[in-house]
């Protein structure tokens, strides 16, 4: 039986985690059924890796641009007009990984909402997808996107908050990054799932962070995608092939509009 076939929505695969094996993880994951990698930009330091994979792997690797808000320093705006400067001359598949983050540091927290602000205007100007990073912040997050009167398509990134939250992203006309969190035993978010269904559900590892079980605590990488997917099938009463089949269609209605 053939493998289901799984699309990788957010994968920081330039990480230097991935320095020793990068090239043989990839190929490893494409073993292991996922087609796609959507890679989410960080900084300016990112760039380079993501624009590299892009050309190691076409029509596997597709970049995003955007800054991530724990970048948010004192040099934000020097950081922004290079995102800006890429937007305008290429397209990318989303403007991510954008947000609010106040779980680290909040030094920055007005800066943050200015520049996801900014980010979330250039997506509509673009019509770009968005990724939306929401640490400790997903109120605040949806409340911005609120603002755009329905404009903003795209991902809530690592979902993790209530039935409610869900139910109001999905009546946004966003969807919900599900991954490695929803096989961990009391993260309550397959309990969400099994009540919201999979209707707006993509899949991410957000690798190398946050591996699934039984590989958590230790390095994520795409392979283990098929754990997401099995956890999903589970909680769901289907089967892992519908599970692929429903995420990866609801991934291409996010990043195949461009």
């Amino acid at each position: 039986m053939n493998k289901a076939q799984l699309i990788d929505t957010h994968c920081h695969l330039y990480s230097e985690e991935f320095l020793e094996d990068r090239s043989e993880m990839i190929r490893r994951a494409i073993q292991e059924g996922v087609e796609r990698f959507f890679l989410p930009n960080i900084d300016k330091s990112s760039i380079d890796g993501m624009l590299d994979l892009e050309n190691e792997f076409p029509g596997r690797c597709y970049p995003m641009m955007g800054l991530h808000p724990c970048y948010v320093k004192e040099d934000a705006d020097e950081q922004l007009e290079i995102v800006r400067d890429w937007l305008a001359v290429r397209n990318f598949a989303a403007v991510g990984e954008i947000g609010l983050d106040f779980y680290w540091d909040l030094t920055y927290k007005e800066k943050q909402f200015e520049v996801f602000r900014k980010q979330l205007e250039w997506s509509t100007n673009y019509r770009l997808p968005v990724v939306i990073h929401s640490r400790n912040s997903l109120r605040e997050c949806i409340d911005v996107v609120k603002e755009f009167n329905g404009y903003i398509r795209g991902i809530f990134h690592c979902f993790g908050g209530t039935r409610e939250e869900a139910e109001e992203i999905m009546e946004m006309g966003m969807y919900l990054g599900i991954g490695g969190v929803v096989t961990f035993k009391k993260s309550g978010l397959d309990e969400v799932i099994r009540e919201v269904g999979l209707s707006r559900v993509v899949l991410e590892t957000d690798a190398p962070y946050l591996a699934p079980v039984p590989f958590r605590g230790k390095r994520n990488e795409s392979s283990y995608l098929k754990y997401i997917a099995d956890k999903l099938a589970e909680v769901t009463g289907s089967d892992v092939n519908e599970v692929a089949r429903i995420t990866t269609q609801n991934a291409a209605n996010v990043f195949m509009k461009n």
